[in-house]
């Protein structure tokens, strides 16, 4: 199977309320839109409790779908968006997508041709 796509997904985990935010500043940036969904974390400093009952950490994951060419420019206004250069704020990363389908405005018309 041939590499043939210029896209990379960039995922973010940050703290509950900050998304919405954050992905404007993704868009502002040269992305043109995301998805944003709950999540509930699991790591190792997630253990708190109140009053003898475990507080569930909730997340809000972002994910942009992005062209090779913008992803650094996104990548870095999500960072200082969300300050994940910051401890305790959430982490993000890129992946490399080797085949995207259904992105028909952008001329992305087919999975395979």
């Amino acid at each position: 199977m041939d590499n043939k796509s210029e896209f990379q997904l960039i995922v973010a985990v940050v703290e509950t309320g900050r998304a919405s935010a954050i992905m404007e500043e993704a868009k502002a940036a040269g992305a043109e839109g995301g998805t944003i969904f709950y999540g509930r974390g699991t790591g190792i400093h997630e253990h708190s409790m109140f009053l003898g009952t475990p507080i569930e950490p909730e997340k809000e994951i972002l994910m942009v779908l992005i062209k090779k060419a913008h992803t650094d420019s996104v990548l870095e206004a999500v960072v200082k968006a969300g300050e994940l250069d910051k401890p305790g704020r959430g982490m993000i990363f890129v992946l490399d997508v080797s085949e995207v389908a259904g992105i028909v405005h952008m001329g992305e018309s087919s999975f395979r041709e």
